[in-house]
């Protein structure tokens, strides 16, 4: 146990104390299970570990088996533990895919336990997604907002400054995409997308233009929301991003990073883990990071916590205790001292974390900003459907793409086919 590690678990708040669940002689030996695929995460997963620690101190004889399921496997795991009538006490579930789970009748309804502790979750960034046919399914945990890294030296070099509109951005994309030899290779872009994942990442790369022109796909009812003048602005502002090779086509995310934090490229529009990329990269000294030139920026909802339904009344009320731990204002503050991660409470005092991460102001500004226009990188009302809707759009988009047609007749499709899938069809 490291120093730092072993004072946080001393020091585990008297709050935490307090709130011990008073236990029965048949609840003095429980075991919580808590599945996660980030025990071994550098950051989030010694914060997770630094609170079961505290959890437990302040329930003696209470034990909470944190066990790792890989990424790949989790939703599948996930689903044969809860099928067959095993599910882990402490649920941990990607912001994508709690919603099959309440759906089944799977996660418990945390609203009457919020309300039986007065706990008000006005402002707890990307809660409003956590709510699923009328009830509380989750807490969220973590919700990001994008940032705007930029390369200094070859800003600098064209007489740019830093884009603050999708105009000033598409200027400076254009200016500092160069071909240096003349041989007909580009040498340097002006920003870079990922065009060849999958198509949740590809809507992703796609969402800063779209939002910035006042388009989503659906609204906050779940209506289909495309076929709209605003969402044609958003496809033809990529599709000229595109066209004019402002960016690489057909790289992965992570050859785009990389390309990015060796100096290849000028802007990049990314999530708060670029930064730690940056610093590893051949041009560390030459990139910083901005607020994104787009008004509301990306933010998307990570990953949430909930409780099985299908426990008992006793075991509910030790995760309810633990849920409880990880949301308070202390906890919520490890979250971004241990956690390097932005935390979703409105209390939580991040004073003093720029000291080691210096743009973290920003990245709870870009959070806020994100989370107060309500942004999120999954729709309401195709939750469910997400996958099929996200392969439709990505084909859709590249058709547009490869056979030059027109935005405002693509969007139409687009539209016709949404509906079709979220009826069902």
């Amino acid at each position: 146990m490291t120093t730092t590690f072993g004072r946080f678990v001393r020091t585990a708040t008297a709050a935490a104390m307090l709130s011990a669940t008073m236990l029965s002689p048949a609840l003095a030996d429980t075991t919580l299970k808590f599945v996660s695929w980030q025990v071994d995460d550098a950051g989030t997963g010694d914060w997770w570990k630094a609170a079961i620690a505290a959890f437990e101190e302040a329930h003696p004889g209470v034990n909470v088996e944190f066990t790792k399921v890989e990424r790949a496997a989790y939703a599948d795991t996930m689903t044969t533990l809860f099928a067959g009538g095993q599910p882990p006490h402490i649920v941990h579930l990607a912001s994508f895919e709690f919603q099959a789970f309440a759906e089944n009748g799977w996660m418990e309804n945390l609203g009457p336990w919020l309300d039986k502790d007065g706990i008000d979750m006005t402002g707890w960034a990307g809660q409003g997604k956590c709510m699923w046919n009328g009830e509380t399914a989750c807490i969220m945990m973590n919700y990001f907002g994008f940032i705007m890294a930029y390369n200094k030296a070859i800003l600098e070099k064209e007489g740019l400054s830093v884009p603050t509109t999708y105009a000033e951005f598409l200027d400076v994309a254009r200016k500092t995409t160069k071909d240096f030899n003349g041989d007909g290779i580009t040498d340097q872009y002006g920003t870079g997308h990922e065009t060849k994942g999958g198509a949740g990442q590809y809507l992703t790369e796609m969402l800063s233009y779209i939002l910035d022109a006042g388009a989503y796909w659906t609204d906050k009812d779940g209506n289909i929301t495309i076929d709209t003048p605003e969402m044609v602005e958003g496809l033809t502002r990529w599709k000229t991003v595109v066209k004019e090779g402002l960016t690489p086509i057909d790289l992965s995310a992570g050859d785009i990073r990389k390309l990015f934090a060796d100096g290849k490229m000028a802007l990049r529009l990314d999530g708060p883990w670029l930064y730690g990329i940056m610093q590893k990269g051949a041009a560390s000294a030459d990139t910083a990071v901005a607020e994104p030139a787009f008004n509301p920026p990306v933010g998307g909802s990570s990953n949430v916590l909930g409780m099985a339904s299908e426990i008992s009344d006793e075991e509910k009320a030790l995760v309810w205790d633990f849920i409880k731990l990880v949301m308070s204002p202390e906890w919520q503050r490890k979250y971004a001292t241990i956690g390097k991660n932005t935390p979703p409470s409105p209390a939580a005092d991040v004073s003093g974390v720029e000291q080691e991460v210096p743009h973290f102001p920003l990245l709870i500004k870009t959070m806020k900003a994100a989370s107060d226009a309500g942004v999120d990188r999954i729709p309401t009302g195709l939750e469910l459907q997400y996958n099929e809707f996200g392969k439709m759009v990505q084909e859709e988009v590249q058709r547009m793409l490869i056979e030059d047609l027109d935005p405002a007749e693509v969007v139409k499709v687009m539209q016709e086919r949404a509906e079709t899938i979220k009826n069902g069809g």
